[in-house]
């Protein structure tokens, strides 16, 4: 088995030169993946991003979806891969770019996924990567600073060359970002209720929760049950229960 091309998009997060994304483009379509989503910096020069581009993926650059914030871009998808140069607990577990591509070939059957990638003098946030249900990192030796072209190609041909022995096992539709986010909002609201979320550092704990609830891949019905316990013990503390008589 290999991975749906076809259901794989480039996301780039605030890019800060044209020529990086005509490069990305470029980079995309060698590999077989052609949508490429740029979030936030509209004013990016057309010109410099279709010379880098050239004419090979100048349909890329026709076909980018611009999109305002973050969270509008990811809302429509149903896995989210993240890059860091950076580690640490805040970043959560990394993997390499080839185990990154064994999980994407089972999830992109059925799945739409983002590869998403941050500015290029610093990355995705902390804030950004609490989107993403993976989190990879791409080994260097002492110099960690990959050109965002170069970082895109990596991950794109390890996506690309990866085959598996059989034919795997095919994960169903997952729910989407714009349902978890949903969802995680009004786990994070109850939490802060019942006093389990620190009010003055709620996104440390929540954190967490996410990378919990990410490893068990959600689907859409399990993300509304979740949101109806919430909604139920959201009724319980406002109403309580009234005390049984015959008790």
């Amino acid at each position: 088995m290999q991975s749906n091309t076809s259901h794989i998009s480039i996301v780039l997060c605030r890019p800060q030169f044209a020529g990086n994304v005509g490069a990305v483009a470029r980079c995309g379509k060698n590999m077989g993946i052609d949508r490429l989503v740029v979030v936030g910096n509209p004013n990016l020069d057309p010109d410099e991003m279709y010379r880098r581009a050239t004419h090979v993926a100048a349909g890329v650059i026709d076909g980018i979806r611009h999109v305002d914030n973050l969270e509008a871009a990811l809302a429509d998808f149903q896995y989210v891969v993240g890059t860091t140069a950076r580690l640490g607990n805040a970043r959560g577990p990394v993997v390499s770019p080839r185990e990154m591509a064994e999980k994407v070939a089972a999830i992109s059957q059925e799945n739409r996924i983002a590869l998403l990638f941050g500015p290029e003098d610093a990355g995705l946030t902390n804030d950004e990567l609490r989107f993403c249900h993976l989190a990879v990192n791409i080994p260097t030796a002492e110099f960690k600073s990959l050109n965002l072209s170069h970082a895109v190609m990596i991950l794109c041909y390890e996506i690309f060359a990866y085959r598996s022995s059989g034919e795997g096992r095919f994960v169903s539709k997952l729910a989407s970002s714009r349902e978890l986010e949903g969802m995680y909002g009004q786990v994070a609201s109850l939490l802060m209720k019942i006093g389990f979320l620190n009010s003055q550092n709620p996104e440390y704990w929540m954190m967490h929760i996410r990378r919990l609830l990410s490893r068990t891949g959600l689907y859409s019905k399990e993300v509304k049950i979740v949101r109806g316990i919430c909604r139920q013990m959201d009724w319980f503390l406002a109403n309580g229960v009234k005390e049984d008589k015959k008790a």
